[in-house]
């Protein structure tokens, strides 16, 4: 996987429901997106980074599943001047599984949104789903 010199925001987020523990959100993130920073406020975790490589699981999940297709659609289907976002199944992030959801509901206890940002979206989109 060579990652290319783009810079990019990644921000990630979740809420967390009465009935979760913060700690276990924040591993579900910090298990896709590794050597980004975390952080818990009142009913939400989130976490940001600027670095590529933070995208390295879900760059490998997308080409071992051969699933370019779907994050390529929900990339482009959410694409807005300089960012797109899509959503990742937060119970299957906690036990280090990519898994996008199409829909919010699509995760019982709510999704995980990453949000990607960069004057060359294109480029990022191009690398991640067909690099």
């Amino acid at each position: 996987m060579k990652i290319p010199n783009i810079s990019c925001k990644i921000e990630m987020s979740c809420s967390v429901n009465p009935s979760e523990d913060p700690s276990k959100i924040m591993k579900s993130i910090s298990n896709i997106f590794p050597n980004s920073e975390i952080k818990t406020e009142n009913f939400s975790v989130s976490a940001h980074s600027k670095n590529l490589n933070s995208l390295e699981k879900i760059y490998e999940a997308i080409h071992s599943k051969k699933s370019q297709k779907t994050y390529t659609r929900n990339l482009e289907d959410n694409l807005g001047n300089d960012s797109t976002w899509f959503y990742l199944n937060k119970q299957a992030a906690y036990v280090e599984e990519v898994v996008i959801c199409e829909e919010a509901e699509e995760s019982p206890l709510g999704p995980i949104k990453v949000i990607l940002t960069s004057s060359n979206i294109d480029g990022i989109i191009d690398w991640i789903a067909f690099d």
